[in-house]
């Protein structure tokens, strides 16, 4: 986890899959799987999203199997196989279902991780409804969210990005940069390890309120930068890389 954070992902996935190989034995050792599951998260970080999903899908039965259908590890691996593989394969109606199953289920729990999780899961959703083209119902849910008690920096910046994209899908720019400038600030307020994950989000959903409010230099500026970024960060076949690439060609010829 530790490589992880640090976006050393291959690194972190070659350790993965070592632990994973050298705890395959007992059939319940709890370490297996874990190590599996971040074997995936590894993967989906450097674009391999098909392989993290085929991972996630070989992995989560066994850990239904000893933590328990409901139990916050279970629900978090749903999470993360919705968010990081399903959407990235443009699965967006599996993402959608899967994001509000494991949202219920969370608020149902007691345990202190579960509104993390729940948190966790309505940004998946957000994001499933704004690719569906669900912008307003998007809106709705990321405003709610954002209201939630109790939900960490981190997870306000990324639903605070799910309402500006929702915003910029209703062509309502001046709001959408208003919050992707709150965005912005939340950004750079968090430790380093905390912001690496939403790498080129905020240039982003910029750039595109940029575009939308007709103004071609500046979204071209930020949407080079958010590009250069996520290739540094994720490789050229992660999915925010290659929706930095498509807006830039947008704006590169003005379509």
């Amino acid at each position: 986890m530790a490589l992880y954070e640090a976006g050393r992902y291959a690194e972190a996935e070659a350790e993965a899959r070592a632990v994973a190989a050298a705890r395959s034995r007992p059939r319940d050792d709890p370490h297996a799987p874990l190590a599996l599951s971040i074997a995936a998260l590894a993967a989906s970080a450097q674009g391999r999203h098909a392989e993290a999903l085929a991972t996630y899908d070989a992995v989560l039965p066994v850990f239904g199997r000893v933590f328990g259908a409901e139990h916050p590890l279970t629900l978090k691996l749903r999470s993360d196989r919705a968010q990081t593989a399903l959407s990235a394969l443009d699965q967006h109606a599996e993402c959608e279902a899967e994001c509000a199953a494991v949202a219920r289920a969370a608020m149902r729990g007691t345990g202190p991780e579960m509104p993390l999780i729940a948190a966790a899961a309505h940004n998946g959703l957000i994001y499933a409804l704004n690719a569906q083209g669900r912008h307003r119902e998007a809106e709705t849910l990321a405003r709610e969210a954002l209201t939630a008690p109790g939900v960490p920096a981190r997870f306000t910046l990324v639903l605070r990005l799910g309402l500006a994209r929702s915003l910029n899908g209703q062509d309502r720019y001046e709001e959408a940069l208003a919050e992707a400038e709150r965005a912005d600030e939340q950004h750079r307020s968090l430790p380093e390890g905390q912001r690496r994950p939403e790498t080129g989000a905020v240039e982003l959903a910029v750039a595109t309120a940029f575009l939308g409010l007709g103004r071609g230099t500046e979204a071209r500026t930020r949407a080079a930068a958010a590009h250069d970024a996520c290739l540094a960060a994720f490789g050229r076949d992660h999915r925010r890389t290659a929706e930095a690439r498509a807006l830039l060609d947008r704006i590169i010829n003005g379509t």
